[in-house]
C-alpha cells in the first residue's frame, strides 16, 4: 500500500495546506483548515487503552453516555487478584485460569499491611505474582517498614519534643507515636569514615588557592586533561522581563584549549561540562553550622582517602593523599545541594546530635519504623544539607566524616547552540574562537521561602549578571576576566553523533532544547543540496517573552521554523503540532536519511511528543499502538529518531 492510499484511509490527522509531503514545509495554520485530532480504531488492531478506561469499564459508576465509542479492552494478563484466588492453599505453585478473564476492576483486598506485601513478594509462586506486584512497586522499601504502635500501657512514655525552628517544620515530617523509649530496629550502619585531614608540614609548599575562579588541579574530567578556564567573551539575557525562565546566552573564548588524542574537535551538536561551584554564601553557612572557626577553612591541609574516586571527578578508585583546604572541598568537590537525603547520612547526623529528641528523630529516620517517613522526606520539597542542620542544630558532625558521606560534585553538561567551525571574533589581527551555549535557570522554592536554583544554572546566572552589570557601568566584560571551568565532553552524544550532512531532518524542541537545533540548521544551510531539507517546530510559552534566538538563524526563519505558543494566540503545545504536523513528519522519517530529533524537558513536552509521534505512526502508517511503537523504536535503533530529553 503506497503513502497516498494510506493517507486516503487515515483521516484522523487531516492533509492541509500546513501538512502534506508535497509542500511539507511548516506554515501559519488557517483556524478554519484545522479539525480536531481524533484517533482512528481499528477492528483488526485494536489498540491498549489506559488503565483508567480498564478499571472503570465493569463499574456501576461507569456510563454508556459519557463514553459511547468505547472500544471493548482486550485481554490481559491475569490479574493480581486472579493469582491470589488460586494461590490461597498453596504457596509454592500457581495453576493459571484455562482461558484469559474479561478485565475488571479490583475488588478484592490483597494485603493489609506490609508483612502481606513482604508475603508476596518473597513468595516463590511461579514468578507471576512477583512479576505483577513489581509493576506497582515504587521500589523505595516502603513494604519492608514496621509500623511504629504506641504502647498504652507504657509508664515511661516520653514523648518526642518537636525542634522548634523553620527548617524542621520545612520537612513536614510525620513522626507519629515516636518517644524517647520507642523501640527502633534495623537501623542503618553509621557510614565508614575514608578521609582524614592531618597538618601540613613545613618543608610542603601550598600552590595558590584559585577557590572562587577555579577548581583545584585534581579536579580532573579525563585525565590528562584538566579542567579549562575560558574566559567569558560576552553574555546576554535570551528571554524578556515577565518570562517565567530566565534564559542566557554565553560566548565562551576557546582560541587557547588545548589538543587532545585524536584531534577531538568541538562539534555540532556536541556539548561542553561546566565544573560549577557550590555558592560561597552557601558553604560559609555550613562552616557557621559545623562550627569550624574561620582561620582554619583556608588553611592547607594534607587530605588522606582510604578508598574511592572522591574527591576526583573520573578515574581509578584508590587512595588518595592531596594539599588541599577545607574550602576547596566544600565548593568544588562535595554536592551540599542536589541529592535528596540517604539514610546514611541521617544516620551520621543522628551519632553526633546532642540533644535526646533530635537523635530520636534521625534514628527514627533511618530505621525500619521510619521508613514511610524517610520516603515522604525523599520525595518531598527539596532538601539541602544546610537545612538539614538549621533543622537539628545539636547535631554538628566532623567535617571528615560528613565529606566521607556526600555525594560527589559533578559537572553539568550543556549543549553547543552555533556551528563551532564558524564562530570567530576579531581583535586588531588575531581570531578569537567562541563557543556558544544557552542555559535556563531552573528555580524552585528553598524553606526560607526565597527562590532556589540548581548548581550549574544559578552559577552560570551568577556569571552572567556580573558581565551584564559591568555593561550597565560601561566595562568590558573582558576586563572582568570572568571565567567558566570547562571541559570537552560528550561530543558523541546523540545529537552530535546522529547529525547528517544529507537528507531530511525535523527538529523538534521546547524551551532551551532548541538552542543545539540552531547550530544543526547553521551547518545545514552551508550546502545548497540541503538548504530545503531542516524544519524546526519550536515550543515557547509566549514567543515575546520566550522565544530563543529569534531572527539569530541566519536564514529567513519562517521558511525553516514553525513557532508553537502555548500561552498566547491559539495556545497549543509543541506536540499538538507535530500531530498537525502528520504528514510532514511521516514523509521525513520514510525519506532516505531522514532523520527526527527530539531536544528538551522529559516531563511533559518530552513524553507527550513521542505520544504524538505514536499517533502519527498509527494513522499514517496503518498500525495499531504496539506495531507504531515498534516502529519508532526501530527508527531510534537505525539512527532516524534521536530523542535527548532530561
Amino acid at each position: 500500500m503506497n503513502h497516498r492510499q494510506t493517507s486516503q484511509q487515515h483521516q484522523c490527522i487531516p492533509e492541509t495546506s500546513t501538512s502534506h509531503p508535497h509542500d511539507p514545509i511548516p506554515h501559519e495554520p488557517d483556524p478554519a483548515s484545522i479539525s480536531e485530532y481524533h484517533p482512528a480504531s481499528n477492528g483488526s488492531h485494536p489498540s491498549p487503552q489506559s488503565s483508567a478506561h480498564s478499571l472503570v469499564e465493569d463499574s456501576p459508576f461507569s456510563s454508556d453516555s459519557e463514553s459511547p465509542q468505547t472500544p471493548q479492552t482486550p485481554q490481559t494478563d491475569p490479574q493480581v487478584d486472579d493469582v491470589l484466588e488460586q494461590t490461597k492453599n498453596a504457596e509454592t505453585t500457581v495453576v493459571m485460569p484455562s482461558s484469559p478473564r474479561k478485565r475488571r476492576a479490583s475488588t478484592k483486598l490483597i494485603a493489609q499491611g506490609p508483612s502481606d506485601v513482604r508475603r508476596i513478594l518473597s513468595s516463590r509462586v511461579g514468578e507471576g505474582g512477583i512479576r505483577l506486584i513489581e509493576k506497582v512497586c515504587c521500589g523505595g522499601g516502603c513494604c519492608f517498614m514496621d509500623a511504629l504502635e504506641e504502647d498504652p500501657a507504657s509508664e515511661t512514655f516520653l514523648p518526642v519534643v518537636i525542634p522548634d525552628n523553620d527548617a524542621f517544620r520545612s520537612l513536614q515530617l510525620k513522626l507519629g507515636p515516636l518517644s524517647l523509649d520507642s523501640h527502633l530496629s534495623n537501623i542503618v550502619d553509621l557510614p565508614s569514615q575514608i578521609v582524614s585531614f592531618i597538618s601540613l608540614s613545613k618543608d610542603v609548599q601550598a600552590a595558590p588557592s584559585t577557590v572562587h575562579q577555579h577548581p583545584p588541579t585534581f579536579v580532573t574530567p579525563h585525565p590528562p586533561y584538566e579542567v579549562f578556564s575560558a574566559k567569558v567573551h560576552h553574555a546576554r539575557e535570551l528571554t524578556k522581563l515577565g518570562a517565567e525562565k530566565r534564559t542566557y546566552h554565553f560566548d565562551l573564548d576557546v582560541t587557547n584549549y588545548p589538543e587532545e588524542s585524536g584531534n577531538v574537535d568541538f562539534v555540532v551538536g556536541g556539548a561542553i561540562g561546566v565544573c560549577a561551584p557550590n555558592p560561597e554564601e552557601l558553604v560559609t553557612e555550613i562552616f557557621d553550622l559545623l562550627n569550624i572557626p574561620s582561620y582554619v577553612r583556608d588553611k592547607s591541609v594534607v587530605m588522606k582517602t582510604q578508598s574511592g574516586r572522591w574527591p576526583t571527578i573520573w578515574g581509578d578508585e584508590m587512595a588518595r593523599e592531596l594539599v588541599t583546604t577545607r574550602r576547596e572541598l566544600l565548593t568544588w568537590c562535595s554536592d551540599v545541594q542536589s541529592y535528596p537525603p540517604s539514610k546514611q547520612l541521617l544516620r551520621l547526623l543522628a551519632e553526633y546530635a546532642e540533644a535526646p529528641n533530635e537523635k530520636k528523630i534521625l534514628l527514627y529516620l533511618s530505621s525500619a519504623q521510619g521508613q514511610a517517613a524517610f520516603c515522604d522526606l525523599r520525595t518531598g520539597p527539596h532538601i539541602t544539607l544546610a537545612q538539614l542542620l538549621n533543622a537539628f542544630p545539636s547535631s554538628k558532625p566532623p567535617l571528615p566524616h560528613l565529606l566521607s558521606t556526600l555525594n560527589a560534585l559533578m559537572p553539568r553538561f550543556y549543549s553547543l547552540s552555533q556551528d563551532p567551525q564558524v564562530s570567530c571574533t576579531r581583535e586588531g589581527v588575531n581570531c578569537r574562537r567562541l563557543i556558544e551555549i544557552a542555559v535556563t535557570v531552573h528555580e524552585t522554592p528553598n524553606w526560607r521561602g526565597g527562590p532556589r536554583t540548581g548548581v550549574g544554572s544559578g552559577y552560570l546566572e551568577r556569571v552572567a549578571k556580573k558581565a551584564l552589570d559591568a555593561e550597565k557601568a560601561g566595562t568590558k566584560p573582558l576586563e572582568l576576566d570572568l571565567r567558566v571551568p570547562m571541559f570537552r565532553g560528550l561530543m558523541a552524544n546523540p545529537l552530535a553523533r546522529e547529525f547528517a550532512t544529507d537528507g531530511p531532518m525535523l527538529l523538534i524542541g521546547a524551551g532551551v532544547g532548541v538552542a543545539p537545533f540552531r547550530g544543526f540548521v547553521q551547518r545545514r544551510l552551508k550546502s545548497a543540496n540541503c538548504a530545503n531539507k531542516v524544519w524546526v517546530l519550536q515550543g515557547v510559552r509566549d514567543s515575546l517573552l520566550d522565544e530563543l534566538y529569534s531572527g539569530e538563524w541566519g536564514v529567513h526563519e519562517d521558511t525553516v521554523k514553525k513557532v508553537v505558543q502555548s500561552r498566547r494566540g491559539e495556545g497549543r503545545y509543541v506536540q499538538e503540532e507535530v500531530r498537525h504536523q502528520a504528514d510532514l513528519v511521516w514523509f521525513i522519517i520514510n525519506a532516505l536519511d531522514g532523520r527526527v530529533f527530539v531536544c528538551g524537558s522529559s516531563k511533559g513536552m518530552g513524553e507527550g511528543v513521542e505520544k504524538a509521534l505514536v499517533d502519527v505512526a498509527m494513522c499514517k502508517g496503518n498500525l495499531n499502538q504496539e506495531e507504531a511503537e515498534g516502529f519508532w523504536r526501530g527508527k531510534k535503533d537505525g539512527g532516524q529518531y534521536i530523542a535527548e530529553t532530561w
